[in-house]
């Protein structure tokens, strides 16, 4: 046998018996005194993250009002792009269905339901939008919009523009939605 194949072997041999080692090592370190103190302790419970379920509704109001705040000064020049039948119906970022002909958008950074005013500096053409979405994910895009939106700012056919978007300030509450059902008929 070869000398470089017997050493590999002790080697592996001489770790496996230096792991068993250490974990019989730790494993005598418990004694049943330390298990019953720690089952006695009081339990902690964690606090909800600001922003999740259960949060304190102060603090996240305060995380909001600072988000805006970041965003205030936010003005952007870089490519629009448009997402339009593909995406129609499916749920966006916030979680409401994403409607191709109401004016929305999706932007990497900007707070949800913010509102944006996107300008189109080919043909100066303005237009304000709500941020819904994340994205855009395809080369340095800087804002997608709706097919909608890139009909008004006059680049649906192209595809992208080079546009400037500004911060105006946070959208108002959309409606909720209403489910309309069918009644059938007085007899």
């Amino acid at each position: 046998m070869h000398p470089f194949v017997r050493h590999r072997r002790s080697c592996r041999v001489a770790y496996g018996l230096g792991l068993g080692a250490v974990c019989a090592a730790l494993a005598g370190c418990v004694t049943d005194d330390s298990v019953a103190r720690r089952t006695d302790a009081p339990r902690a419970v964690a606090a909800a993250p600001s922003g999740q379920h259960g949060a304190r509704p102060k603090a996240a109001a305060a995380r909001r009002h600072a988000v805006a705040r970041e965003a205030a000064g936010y003005s952007a020049v870089g490519l629009a792009s448009w997402y339009g039948a593909g995406f129609h119906g499916r749920r966006t970022a916030d979680g409401e269905r994403f409607d191709m002909h109401s004016l929305t958008a999706a932007h990497r950074t900007l707070p949800m339901h913010c509102t944006v005013r996107v300008t189109n500096l080919a043909n100066h053409r303005s237009l304000l939008v709500r941020v819904n979405d994340r994205g855009p994910y395809v080369g340095h895009r800087l804002i997608d919009l709706s097919a909608a939106g890139a009909k008004l700012l006059g680049f649906y056919d192209r595809g992208v523009a080079r546009v400037k978007v500004d911060y105006v300030g946070p959208a108002r509450p959309q409606p909720a939605p209403t489910r309309v059902t069918a009644q059938a008929p007085p007899l």
